[in-house]
């Protein structure tokens, strides 16, 4: 088994009763998914490189192949940070306060990077987003740190 500890296999192996089947495994289209029930943030390159693949049924990943993927991605540089998302952010906040316009994060989700259909950006504000104010603007520091998973920062 990859060097994974046994607390990070029981998760492994709680995604795979959620997403896959007994015995046939997750299929690799949910690779990314699942990577990502699993707190890590591979990018589409690095699913693809991974073994995922865009159609369903093309091929399943078993738990015994998954866990040096799970292990090989936890280690990946490539993954940004609370830090670094707040760091791009401050780029839109132009009298430097904490906010930006709703919009433009908005538009950078969209058509920037890993871009994100309109559903899933809608999703994700109503799951991480405070409201808007009457500029149309927001903080963004507390969506950034729903979500990433960092209450000590909200």
């Amino acid at each position: 088994m990859a060097d994974v500890p046994k607390r990070e296999v029981e998760n492994v192996e709680f995604v795979f009763e959620v997403m896959g089947s007994p015995g046939e495994g997750i299929d690799a289209v949910d690779l990314g998914d699942a990577l990502r029930a699993l707190n890590l943030n591979p990018t589409l390159a690095l699913v693809e490189k991974m073994g995922g693949t865009k159609k369903r049924n093309e091929k399943k990943i078993k738990m015994d192949e998954f866990l040096p993927i799970y292990s090989q991605v936890k280690k990946e540089k490539e993954q940004g940070c609370y830090e670094d998302f707040i760091e791009c952010l401050k780029l839109y906040d132009k009298e430097e306060n904490g906010h930006m316009m709703l919009a433009e994060l908005q538009h950078a989700l969209l058509s920037l990077g890993e871009n994100l259909d309109d559903e899933q950006v809608e999703t994700l504000f109503a799951d991480c987003m405070d409201p808007e104010d009457d500029e149309g603007m927001i903080p963004y520091s507390p969506f950034l740190a729903r979500m990433c998973d960092r209450p000590d920062q909200l």
